[in-house]
Parts: structure tokens; C-alpha cells; sequence
């Protein structure tokens, strides 16, 4: 059986490779692309390293007998190991790329923030179920809030005092990574729900890039290219059985005075860097393109969709209900949101 599949290296080179399988086993394998091999040889080594190995084989197996294989000194030049293990995964159909999925996005409206941790959680599990597409969902909401990491400690993170002060819910999510100070209107937020073979192989830190490509291209689109502050920070969630929750916020916004108030480890990150007032370090999106929020989400709703064919879908009663429930249920008590105190 014949098999072909590519893999655009994110700063890198396009790899392809052409497979044939007998029996459960890889026969025969051209390794091509437009990368850089030195010696031109080497690429005998890479294509022998392939041979012989099970269809099934898995990311680090593969990974593991490029790297065995290669001769001493052979250089690659973009692209590794984990793009030759990618790309074959791919062509024997174990991981997937954006366009083979039929994608939903569902547009903002406005849900409390402890239901939309909760669909977080809701609508994963579905992909994990395949009772749904995968899907891009972008959040909004009325209250101010902190929407906590994991695995954050809550006492360490947020003043509680100066929370309450200014009127700030603070509510746990399921992905790790840092706190979110999130009031209405001052940044932007989505949620990725897809299968995890889209990330097959790649470490959290290496999907990240990947995942988010889609919106530097929106971003350009709008004239974002500053050096000037952070705009925003991303999380993710990787369920057992086979599905991925990759969230992310941006600053639109944002009242940086307040965050620090908020925020202990806001305080701790501008207490080494001789700076102030945090306002230094927050560049928004709205000071830089002068466009309106959701005209911004616009542009990413359309980026996403010219990029993956999505379609708009609408977020039904049997999920919001749901949401609701594992709200009530989990993520607005205080016993999930101080559960590493």
C-alpha cells in the first residue's frame, strides 16, 4: 500500500515522504522536501532508518531511529528528527493536519466566566467522544476575573483582598500555565478543541507555534508588529483519551494598574526589571491597530476559517446546560478553585 505525506516545519522546510507497507511494515521510503543535508548521502541513512519499522510505529520510535541511523556529523538544516517522525506519522494516517478536519467556530456571547471554564472541560470531552468537530470557540463575558492556571496556588497568586476590592471573581480552569486577569471588554480570548493527533509528536512547547500560526497571520493582517510589551499568553490540556483543549488570551485593553493589584505575581515579575508601572509591560491591541474588539475577532474568525475551510456553528442547548451544571457542580465552588490553596 501506498502512502504520502508532508510536514511544513514552523520556520523550517517543507518534508515529504512516500511510503510503501507490506504485512504491517514500512518496505520502501523516499524521504524528500526542500531542506538542507550535509553530507548528500545522509540521506540514505534517514530513509534506511525508516525501513523495516512497524506502521504503527510511534513518534518516538520513529524519532529515535533517525537519530540511531544517522551517520556522525551529518547535519540537518531545517528540519530534525521530530519532522521526519511527523511527516511518516502523517502519511500512515496516525496524525492529522488542520485541513484534515471539518472545523466549527463558535462566535462570542456573553456566558458567566465559571460556565466558560466549564465548557472548556464539556467541549473537549466531546472531541474525545467524536460527538463533535473540532472547534474554535471565542469567549466574552460581563464580570471582571482571574481565571487561574491548574495547578496555581491560589494564595500566591492572587490578592484576595484587593480582588474582592475591585469586584473580581477568581476561578480555576483545567489547562496550566498563569493567571488571566480578564475583565469585560479588555482582552480576547479563544478555545481550540481538537483531536490530538493535530499535535502528534510535538511537545507542548513545540505546538504552540504550530497551533497559533493561524493568528500572527491575522494579527499581520492588522499591522501588529511591535517589540513593545506582551499581548497575550496561551494553555493547554491534553486529555488521556485522545483529545486537547489549546486556549489562549490576549490584552485588548487592559487595565494594567489594576492587574498588579490584583495579580501577586504581577508584582514579582516588574519587581526585577528597575520598572514602575506594569502599563510599560502591556502593549494592547487596542492601542496598536485602533480597531474596535469584536472587529478584531472578526479578523481572526475570518483568518481561521480562509485557513482551515471552518464553518459557523452555534453553540447548542444540550452544551450550555451541561456547562452550566459542571459550573454549579465544579468550578464555582470553593473547594476546585482553592484546591492547591
Amino acid at each position: 500500500m501506498k502512502h504520502h505525506g508532508e510536514y511544513k516545519v514552523v520556520g523550517g522546510k517543507l518534508v515529504v515522504v512516500d511510503l510503501d507497507t507490506s504485512d504491517g511494515v514500512i518496505t520502501e521510503v523516499s524521504l524528500n522536501g526542500d531542506f538542507f543535508l550535509e553530507p548528500d548521502d545522509a540521506l540514505d541513512d534517514l530513509n534506511d532508518a525508516l525501513r523495516g519499522l512497524p506502521a504503527d510505529a510511534s513518534h518516538s520510535t520513529i524519532r529515535n531511529a533517525v537519530t540511531d541511523n544517522l551517520r556522525e556529523g551529518a547535519v540537518m538544516f531545517g528540519f530534525d528528527e521530530d519532522a521526519i517522525a511527523r511527516v511518516v506519522r502523517r502519511a500512515l494516517g496516525h496524525a492529522t493536519k488542520w485541513e484534515d478536519h471539518e472545523w466549527e467556530v463558535l462566535s462570542p456571547e456573553i456566558i458567566p466566566i465559571t460556565e466558560q471554564v466549564a465548557l472548556d472541560e464539556v467541549l473537549t470531552r466531546q472531541i474525545a467522544k467524536g460527538t463533535r468537530k473540532p472547534t474554535i470557540r471565542f469567549w466574552d463575558w460581563s464580570e471582571g476575573a482571574v481565571v487561574i492556571g491548574s495547578f496555581q496556588s491560589l494564595k500566591n497568586e492572587v490578592d484576595m483582598e484587593q480582588a474582592e476590592k475591585h469586584g473580581i471573581q477568581v476561578v480555576r480552569r483545567i489547562s496550566g500555565g498563569g493567571a488571566m486577569f480578564m475583565e469585560a471588554g479588555n482582552c480576547i480570548t479563544y478555545s481550540l478543541y481538537a483531536p490530538e493527533s493535530l499535535v502528534d509528536g510535538m511537545s507542548f512547547a513545540d505546538s504552540y507555534p504550530y497551533l497559533d500560526a493561524w493568528v500572527m497571520e491575522a494579527l499581520e493582517s492588522i499591522d501588529i508588529a511591535t517589540p513593545a510589551g506582551k499581548i497575550g499568553g496561551a494553555a493547554q490540556k491534553r486529555l488521556a483519551n485522545g483529545a486537547m483543549l489549546h486556549h489562549v488570551t490576549m490584552s485588548y485593553d487592559i487595565d494594567a494598574e489594576k492587574m498588579t493589584q490584583v495579580l501577586r505575581i504581577g508584582r514579582e515579575k516588574i519587581s526585577d526589571k528597575g520598572i514602575t508601572s506594569a502599563v510599560k509591560r502591556v502593549d494592547p491591541l487596542k492601542s496598536q491597530t485602533k480597531l474596535d474588539r469584536m472587529e478584531i475577532i472578526n479578523v481572526m474568525m475570518d483568518t481561521f476559517a480562509k485557513r482551515t475551510g471552518a464553518k459557523p456553528a452555534q453553540l447548542d442547548a444540550e452544551s450550555r446546560l451541561a456547562a452550566k451544571e459542571l459550573a454549579e457542580a465544579k468550578f464555582a465552588t470553593a473547594q476546585w478553585t482553592a484546591r492547591v490553596p
